[in-house]
C-alpha cells in the first residue's frame, strides 16, 4: 500500500489525510502532537516524528503554514539525504512556487504542489495540481489513484494555480457567506432556522449539480427559473441592485492578489 507522510496535519492537511483513509498508509506528524494522535485514532494512521515521515512516505505531504516550509524541511533535510529514492513530495504552501521548493530541498526530488479546498475531506472537494518534470507517469497515477476519493482533480499549470485557489480554495466560505444570508432571509420571512438552512443548501447543492450534469451554463439556468413577470425576476433585481455579482468577483480578485503581497 503507498505510504502517505503528512507534516501539519490542521484544516487542510487533516482533510485531505481523511480522504485517504483506506487507500494508503498515513503516517501523520504535527507539532501538537496530541493533534496527530485524534487523527491518527480515527483514521486508522500512526502518528509519527517528521522524521519517520521523511524516511518513510512514498508522498510526503507538507501542510505547514508557508512561512514554517523552510524550518519544516530543515527539520527532515538529513533524512531525505540518506534516501535512496525521494518521495514525491507534494505541497500545500500558498503562495509557494514549485521551483521556490525545490530550493528548499537537499537533493533534487519529484515536487507536485496542489491547491485543496477544505471539502475534499468528504471526498466534494475540488483539488488544482501542477508538477515537476521529475515526476514519472507511475507516481502521477498513484497520486491520481491516492486522492481520487477527495473529489474532482484538476491539473492546470502553475502561473494559473493562485488564480484557482482564490476561487476555489477561498470559495467554500463565500459559499458559506451566500448560504447563511439565504437561509436568514427564509427566517425572516417565517422559516425555523434548522429547515432554513437546510433549503439553502440543499438548494445550492442541487444547482450545482444540475448545472453540472446537464452542461447549462449559469445564465442559462437563471433564465429558465425566472417567468416572466414572476417571483424570481424580482429576487433577481434585488440581488443586481445589491451588487452581488460586483461584490463576489471582488471577493475572488482580493483574494488572488493578497497572495501577490
Amino acid at each position: 500500500m503507498t505510504v502517505c507522510g503528512f507534516i501539519g496535519t490542521g484544516n487542510m492537511g487533516g482533510a485531505l489525510a481523511r480522504s485517504m483513509k483506506g487507500r494508503a498508509r498515513l503516517l501523520l506528524n504535527n507539532r501538537t502532537p496530541s493533534k496527530a494522535e485524534d487523527l491518527a485514532r480515527e483514521l486508522g494512521g500512526e502518528a509519527c516524528s517528521a522524521s519517520r515521515a521523511a524516511k518513510e512516505a512514498d508522498f510526503l505531504f507538507l501542510g505547514v503554514k508557508p512561512y514554517m516550509a523552510k524550518e519544516a524541511l530543515s527539520s527532515v533535510q538529513k533524512d531525505l539525504e540518506k534516501r535512496g529514492d525521494m518521495p514525491v513530495i507534494v505541497s500545500m504552501l500558498s503562495g509557494v512556487t514549485i521551483a521556490e521548493l525545490e530550493g528548499m530541498l537537499p537533493r533534487p526530488a519529484p515536487v507536485v504542489r496542489i491547491m485543496p479546498n477544505i471539502p475534499v475531506g468528504t471526498g466534494d472537494g475540488v483539488t488544482m495540481y501542477a508538477k515537476s518534470a521529475l515526476v514519472s507517469q507511475r507516481a502521477v497515477a498513484d497520486f491520481l489513484e491516492i486522492m481520487g476519493a477527495s473529489g474532482v482533480l484538476i491539473e492546470m499549470p502553475e502561473a494559473s494555480m493562485d488564480a484557482g485557489a482564490a476561487l476555489a480554495g477561498c470559495g467554500p466560505a463565500f459559499a458559506a457567506l451566500f448560504a447563511e444570508a439565504l437561509a436568514d432571509g427564509g427566517v425572516a420571512c417565517g422559516l425555523k432556522r434548522q429547515d432554513a438552512l437546510q433549503l439553502a443548501l440543499s438548494m445550492l447543492e442541487g444547482s450545482a449539480a444540475y448545472m453540472r450534469k446537464t452542461g447549462m451554463y449559469p445564465g442559462q439556468m437563471k433564465d429558465a427559473v425566472c417567468s416572466p413577470g414572476g417571483t424570481t425576476i424580482q429576487g433577481v433585481r434585488a440581488l443586481e441592485e445589491g451588487g452581488l455579482r460586483a461584490a463576489a468577483m471582488n471577493a475572488v480578485i482580493r483574494a488572488f492578489e493578497k497572495t501577490h503581497k
